[in-house]
């Protein structure tokens, strides 16, 4: 089966920076890899199947041919359909192992799956937390020396985009079983929630990791539940084209992202840089021969620039080139662009990493000169695009190239409303990596999901609680309809505030809170002491893994100890003061470092209305008093992208961000 895919797969990317994805490839075609004989990929040596609950096996044969299956004296049979497809059930089985999986079909076709356990499956998906291997974490050598374990089996799906589903990975996959030699590329996240769920369900666990660094919430949701949401019809609208004509595409993406940039609230009529006639003068000024990244110009403005800027050149082409098949080379771009050559939209990258090569549709260059225009947004770090200047130019069919070579104009474009990303994109786009990753994985059986994701979208965080209830609803609809649901919340990341402020990262996770509450079948794990105010990527994964599996015993296996630290109960006024009253709190409330916990804030109902409050700690409550008087509506605990926070329990468990209401 043919599939048009955006591949990326490397290792040195895995575990990357959570907003440096691989590039996009735009308009690259893959074959899927063959399918095994008979078996699916899911179904191979040390495989660990759900136990429990029905075992769905399946894979491809002949047309109409019947197909047996065996395990542990459980059978099944099925009948390929036409296209060759066949899929099987078994009756449920209790944990154990090993076993073997036998298979067969009409004709004498066999197969045999050897080292089969029966135990607990979990999904771990997410960014780069997730993907951050056991090898970056605390104490890694003696954590890997100490890993062997024949009961834990791994399998990681590689990283893989595409604007259809897949029935088959991409890459090879392959079940491994956790030792010294295997561990240390392996999710830590996942590894060592599963080593301490261990310590207490005394079953095989079986993990199947698909994550990419910087990936974005909508690139995990099925196209069917981002169609249903009606909020990007549009862009969808793109991606159907883009799987039958990728150029073509393009320039219709060309015409959202205008209509995009018109909408602004500070657009300006004829205000459009990438129209062919538009003329690069108020406002722009001459980039650096070299290019390279902006916060390296000596430019006071772009010293710590986080946002869009837009270059443009021109390119003078004789006749006889103009009416050659043609592609623009431009060299790495971090971290997005969209590019438009003469006002036609010819291409859209997310990430750093090899050039971009757009191909040209017939007709749009023309003799004389040619515009070209292209605007970059970057998000983290250095942004812009690297040099060399020579790596910019048209190619043309004959071989020659002609060298972008004029002088660049740029121009910032302020403001955090950042620009839709094209939706075939990889880690950015809507669809792409659940069509390449999760859809492979079929309707395997698991025990639940855990997820770590959202740093990339804490621009939007005002939108991030109705996305993550339809990621959760979508990948029910595929592997469960209760499907527990354990939700890692955003860790601290970033210099702590001298005064209160608004927050994007505050604000997703009070969207992940409440997203958990109100949910029976959802645990959120809270990791706002274990991070680091220097790197998006904590590296005390082992603590991780100790409160996800905390969440799981009391969301799956009803332990009746809290799922996580202390949570708020209410906040009501008592004469001048605000008391807050909280729940699930073990041994009693403390704070460390102070006589009393700090990161309370006080606000009224307007923004930017917040002030630090005195807190004093009674039992399960804390009384707040405000320095001066103000007309306060609510409470805001640890509101910030890197705060202190000192709350904890006697368990050691830190109470979590929240804003709430006073009654």
């Amino acid at each position: 089966m043919l599939a048009l895919a955006l591949l990326a797969t490397s290792a040195a990317h895995a575990g990357g920076n959570a907003h440096e994805p691989l590039q996009d490839q735009p308009g690259a075609t893959t074959t899927e890899r063959r399918p095994a004989p008979l078996l699916h990929e899911m179904f191979q040596d040390h495989a660990v199947l759900q136990r429990n609950a029905p075992i769905r096996v399946w894979g491809q044969a002949g047309p109409g041919q019947a197909v047996k299956v065996t395990l542990a004296r459980k059978q099944a049979s099925a009948r390929a359909d036409e296209n060759g497809r066949w899929q099987a059930t078994l009756p449920p089985m209790a944990a154990g192992g090993p076993y073997t999986l036998n298979v067969s079909a009409q004709g004498g076709m066999k197969q045999t799956v050897d080292d089969v356990m029966v135990g607990e499956v979990w999904l771990c998906s997410g960014q780069s937390n997730m993907v951050l291997q056991v090898h970056r974490t605390l104490d890694s050598r003696a954590e890997i020396a100490g890993s062997a374990n024949d009961s834990i089996r791994m399998l990681t799906v590689g990283e893989t985009g595409s604007v259809t589903p897949l029935e088959h990975f991409a890459t090879q996959v392959k079940w491994l079983k956790a030792s010294p030699e295997t561990v240390g590329d392996f999710s830590a996240a996942c590894f060592y929630y599963a080593r301490e769920l261990q310590k207490t369900v005394k079953v095989p666990m079986g993990l199947v990791t698909a994550a990419w660094g910087g990936s974005r919430i909508q690139a995990w949701t099925s196209g069917e539940a981002l169609r249903a949401s009606g909020q990007y019809d549009d862009e969808l609208d793109v991606l159907a084209s883009y799987a039958k004509d990728p150029v073509a595409a393009v320039g219709q993406w060309g015409e959202v992202w205008g209509k995009w940039w018109r909408g602004r609230k500070d657009f300006k009529a004829g205000d459009e840089p990438w129209t062919a006639g538009y003329a690069a003068t108020e406002g722009w000024r001459d980039a650096p021969r070299a290019l390279g990244p902006w916060e390296e110009w000596g430019e006071k403005d772009l010293a710590a620039y986080d946002g869009m800027v837009w270059f443009r050149t021109s390119v003078k082409l004789t006749e006889q080139q103009a009416a050659q098949e043609a592609v623009l080379l431009l060299g790495s771009i971090d971290e997005v662009d969209m590019t438009w050559v003469n006002g036609h939209g010819v291409g859209s990258t997310y990430g750093p990493g090899s050039g971009r090569e757009y191909p040209l549709p017939a007709g749009l260059l023309k003799a004389g000169d040619n515009s070209v225009t292209i605007n970059v947004l970057d998000t983290y770090r250095a942004g812009g695009m690297s040099g060399p200047a020579s790596a910019y130019a048209v190619r043309f069919k004959d071989g020659t190239t002609v060298p972008l070579d004029g002088a660049w104009k740029y121009r910032p474009a302020p403001g955090h409303d950042w620009p839709p990303r094209a939706p075939w994109q990889t880690a950015a786009g809507l669809s792409t990596l659940y069509n390449g990753m999760i859809a492979p994985i079929g309707k395997y059986g698991f025990r639940g999901m855990l997820w770590y994701q959202g740093e990339s979208n804490t621009f939007e965080a005002d939108r991030y609680a109705d996305l993550l209830r339809m990621w959760r609803k979508d990948w029910r609809s595929r592997f469960g309809a209760d499907l527990p649901a354990l939700i890692i919340q955003l860790a601290g990341y970033g210099m702590p505030k001298s005064q209160p402020a608004e927050s994007g990262w505050a604000e997703l996770r009070e969207a992940q809170r409440h997203v958990v509450d109100e949910d029976a079948h959802s645990g959120l794990a809270v990791t706002i002491d274990i991070g680091d105010r220097y790197d998006i990527h904590p590296p005390n994964k082992q603590e991780l893994g100790r409160r996800l599996a905390r969440a799981a015993r009391h969301v799956i296996y009803r332990d009746k100890q809290p799922p996580s630290g202390p949570v708020p109960a209410s906040a009501k006024r008592e004469g001048d003061a605000v008391v807050v009253s909280f729940a699930d709190v073990s041994d009693g409330l403390v704070a460390f470092g102070a006589d009393g916990p700090i990161g309370f804030e006080l606000c009224g109902a307007a923004k930017d209305s917040c002030h630090y409050a005195d807190a004093r700690i009674s039992g399960s409550n804390v009384t707040l008093r405000a320095p001066a008087p103000v007309d306060v509506t609510r409470v805001r605990y640890c509101w910030a992208d890197g705060p202190v926070c000192t709350l904890f329990d006697g368990a050691g468990l830190p109470a979590g961000p929240f804003e709430t209401p006073i009654k």
